[in-house]
């Protein structure tokens, strides 16, 4: 049976955790992203299908590739914030599932002929694995800024573009690439954090059966 975490853990990757804006200029190695990773991939998805893909960028110049998808709002904590992760999502990743799933060998046909089932199972298994990125960062000790506020088509010109579509890199090719949101990481700036905004209680949110 698990343990239930202490309570400094759960204080760290819930209770005391908070969305940050600001950010000191303490750099982070590619060596935490790594960690980061290494934690998020273990958390479930549909059929083991892992469809979220993920940009970090780390320097000045790819910040700046970034900047025009941007609302004016979300620029300037953006272009502060040591990493930005791109989280998006491969409309393709059942080419995977040979591998991924293999005790099921026809299940990656089994979503190549529902098209329409292999989108929203790719958005919603993505989505929730942006939602492991969040906590894993938290746990090897990183704040988080995740958001939307930008354009998701040049996002996706961008950094995801489609074969010979004439974009400046092909930086993931297996598969059709789509962004879903954006999280800033780093170490928060603690000044900068205003109150605390109120929380549903488990009555307003939760329905027993």
């Amino acid at each position: 049976m698990s343990q239930p975490l202490n309570n400094e853990a759960l204080d760290t990757l819930f209770r005391q955790a908070r969305m940050h804006n600001a950010w000191l200029s303490e750099p982070v190695g590619d060596e935490v992203l790594h960690q980061l990773y290494g934690l998020l991939k273990w958390g479930p998805t549909s059929a083991n299908g892992l469809p979220m893909r993920v940009v970090f960028l780390r320097t000045p110049e790819a910040k700046e590739r970034l900047r025009p998808a941007l609302m004016p709002g979300k620029v300037d904590k953006t272009m502060a914030a040591p990493i930005t992760a791109i989280i998006a999502y491969d409309e393709l990743f059942y080419e995977r599932m040979p591998v991924l799933f293999p005790h099921n060998p026809g299940m990656r046909d089994f979503f190549a002929n529902a098209p329409e089932l292999a989108d929203i199972t790719a958005f919603r298994n993505g989505t929730l694995q942006g939602a492991y990125l969040i906590l894993a960062a938290r746990a090897v000790g990183l704040d988080c800024g995740p958001m939307s506020g930008f354009d998701n088509a040049k996002v996706d010109a961008e950094f995801f573009p489609a074969p010979g579509g004439g974009g400046e890199d092909d930086e993931m090719p297996a598969g059709r690439i789509k962004s879903n949101f954006l999280c800033n990481l780093g170490y928060g700036d603690t000044t900068s954090l205003d109150p605390r905004n109120p929380r549903l209680e488990f009555d307003e949110a939760c329905t027993l059966l």
